[in-house]
């Protein structure tokens, strides 16, 4: 295969079955197969970003997952950034997330800032 940038979903599919085939010889890499490998993969991703982008999550819902993931209620972010009607209404976007929440929420939940500044 000749290695160039993709510009139709054809090209994308053909990429897509020549990298199967490399996945399925198990293409060791630093080899001179496994290095085109890698820049298949990186011609793909630069398609797929293009193509078929990710919205970025909504800041509260990421929040909401964190907690749930935690076992977090409500009250148990009221030490942290206010009553606990403050937090309800931040919760259900009654309230703005400010950059110092933000902040909390980086540091506390581990959430990428990206995402709670987005």
């Amino acid at each position: 295969m000749t290695l160039k940038i993709i510009n139709t979903k054809k090209e994308y599919e053909s990429y897509l079955e020549w990298v199967d085939k490399m996945f399925d010889k198990k293409v060791k890499p630093g080899t001179a197969e496994g290095d085109k490998l890698q820049v298949a993969l990186l011609l793909i991703k630069q398609y797929e970003d293009e193509h078929y982008p990710i919205p970025s999550p909504d800041p509260i819902d990421a929040i909401k997952m964190k907690m749930k993931e935690r076992g977090l209620k409500n009250k148990d972010l009221v030490d942290k950034i206010g009553t606990k009607g403050y937090v309800s209404a931040l919760l259900h976007k009654r309230k703005p997330l400010t950059l110092e929440l933000a902040k909390i929420f980086h540091n506390e939940l581990g959430i990428p800032a990206e995402i709670l500044l987005g």
